[in-house]
């Protein structure tokens, strides 16, 4: 009975583990970029990207919008802005974490390289992606908590039914 109870006991690290990893994980930020197809500041703002893509690229993916002639896009623009507590005046409309700028001026440069790396140096769970916030759904949370909890109590109630087994037999 004691090869049952290690058998639930690596099953049940095998299954907390890489829970433990993906969370240490760091991934790329996204930086959302609204832009304009013709507009000066906007390609101001792209060619200030490319400038600083070998130095700081490691540290995110650039999503690229272009909404003057995409409606979707633009419809997008106005529903991030909401979700930030922000009016979306025009563009370049740029997006680190909870961080956004209105235009673009080289000025800005310091701050946005600043707020890149201070959103990817937070852990995971403290990054905010307005767009992952926007597109994911209450009922998909509450399925992985759910799925969270059964597994954990499955993974316990093994753990506590393999060590009343071992016990039992000892005796």
């Amino acid at each position: 009975m004691k090869k049952v109870y290690y058998l639930l006991l690596i099953v049940a690290i095998l299954l907390i583990l890489p829970l433990g990893v993906n969370a240490k994980s760091k991934s790329k930020i996204n930086i959302y970029f609204f832009r304009g197809e013709g507009c000066p500041h906007c390609q101001e703002a792209e060619e200030f990207f490319d400038k600083i893509k070998s130095e700081y690229g490691k540290y995110y993916n650039l999503v690229d919008y272009e909404t003057w002639y995409n409606t979707d896009n633009a419809d997008l623009m106005i529903k991030v802005a909401d979700k930030l507590g922000e009016e979306a005046s025009g563009v370049p409309y740029i997006i680190i974490g909870k961080k956004s700028w209105n235009g673009y001026s080289s000025e800005y440069d310091d701050e946005i390289i600043a707020a890149i790396k201070s959103e990817y140096n937070k852990s995971y769970s403290e990054r905010y992606d307005v767009i992952k916030k926007l597109n994911s759904k209450s009922s998909e949370n509450i399925t992985a908590d759910i799925i969270s909890i059964i597994l954990i109590l499955l993974v316990g109630g093994g753990i506590v039914f393999g060590i009343i087994m071992a016990r039992k037999n000892t005796n």
